[in-house]
């Protein structure tokens, strides 16, 4: 016996995955994580018995619910899952699977359109960090034909407006967590490694990848066949989690590891990021808002390699594997160590729409206690 479970399939920004309403799952977080593991197909490498796309980009969920509170129109809970691992992690945000939550809100009447466009403030109830988000709504539903362009998603599609309100610090106490720009991270090996430790979206550890003897203009192929160079990222990874408050996060998708680089297509700042342990072939939204922000705080090692235009308000583009990622940051004028708005333009679209089918022993252990 199997039970189905209403979902629509989905595409935000560079990653894709289904959405579901947080009413047609088990409200027992167990129960919950076991279907949702039974619904992509992990454990298993090529997830041959789910909707998951054998890829931590396309091992995602979304959750939408109406809003709890006056000012919040919907409150989304993002998972990550794994191809080749039983876990469904809730404490990261994801901005790219954030660009598909009104889409969804809209296709399954949590929320009504408001005219042309529609703008909602959602709540990612993995962090609690606020944003605004616009479509377009020109017929009174999701226009997902249009003219806008992202790297990483061939052809074009209608634009998605995501305006962040509050990403300093969003796992971690606060956007420097270690209270520096910069920090010397002793290998353990003799050897010392200067890198950015940063929260304004996403926990990163920022490295120059000369510092590590690569380029940074590897291919993701490259560098995800390089073995020494992962062990080495997680090693360091393991080692500054500590120096960020977050403990042990052996078994957590945080902190992302990227390696920064001096632009090389007339960008801000080359970059290679890894989501912990495959290399991006693009780069996560919040992983770009964080890792621009570090481009524009003077000491820390992107600033050393980046070129930024000067102003309060900055197009910070972010160079990675296939193409790049604008983000228009917002510095306060008294104080540039303060970021005080962070937007920026993505897409998405509906793939699918119907039940996915769930086996019946995802649900029996709650049932029989």
């Amino acid at each position: 016996m199997q039970r189905p479970i209403p979902c629509l399939f989905m595409r935000g920004g560079t990653s894709r995955g289904p959405f579901f309403r947080a009413e047609d799952l088990p409200t027992d977080l167990s129960t919950r994580d076991r279907v949702l593991l039974d619904v992509m197909g992990s454990p298993d490498p090529r997830q041959i018995d789910g909707l998951g796309g054998a890829h931590p980009l396309t091992s995602k969920v979304g959750i939408v619910r109406r809003g709890s509170r006056p000012d919040i129109d919907l409150e989304f809970l993002f998972a990550q899952l794994q191809p080749d691992a039983d876990t469904v992690d809730t404490t990261p945000n994801c901005g790219n699977m954030l660009a598909a939550v009104v889409p969804f809100a809209l296709e399954v009447g949590l929320l009504a359109p408001r005219g042309r466009q529609t703008t909602a403030r959602v709540l990612t109830l993995n962090t609690g960090m606020s944003c605004d988000i616009t479509v377009d709504t020109p017929e009174g539903r999701p226009e997902y034909d249009g003219s806008a362009r992202i790297d990483g998603v061939p052809g074009t599609a209608a634009p998605v407006s995501i305006n962040f309100l509050d990403t300093a610090g969003s796992v971690c106490s606060a956007m420097l967590p270690t209270g520096r720009v910069r920090d010397r991270i002793d290998l353990g090996d003799g050897r010392t490694l200067d890198v950015t430790c940063i929260d304004n979206g996403m926990p990163m550890v920022l490295v120059p990848a000369e510092a590590l003897d690569r380029t940074g203009r590897e291919s993701v192929a490259d560098l995800n066949a390089d073995i020494e160079l992962k062990a080495e990222l997680e090693a360091l990874r393991r080692r500054c989690s500590e120096a960020m408050g977050l403990g042990d996060t052996s078994s957590k998708n945080y902190p992302k590891m990227c390696l920064v680089s001096r632009p090389v297509a007339g960008g801000a700042l080359s970059t290679r990021c890894f989501i912990p342990h495959v290399c991006h072939d693009a780069i996560g939204v919040l992983a770009a808002v964080t890792v621009a922000t570090a481009c524009v705080l003077d000491g820390s090692v992107a600033h050393d390699l980046a070129s930024t235009s000067s102003g309060v308000v900055k197009q910070v583009s972010i160079e990675h594997p296939s193409g790049e990622f604008s983000v228009e940051l917002e510095v306060d004028a008294t104080n540039p160590h303060v970021v005080k708005r962070a937007a920026l333009l993505r897409t998405a679209r509906l793939i699918m729409r119907g039940e996915v089918m769930v086996k019946e022993k995802a649900f029996e252990l709650a049932e029989t206690r």
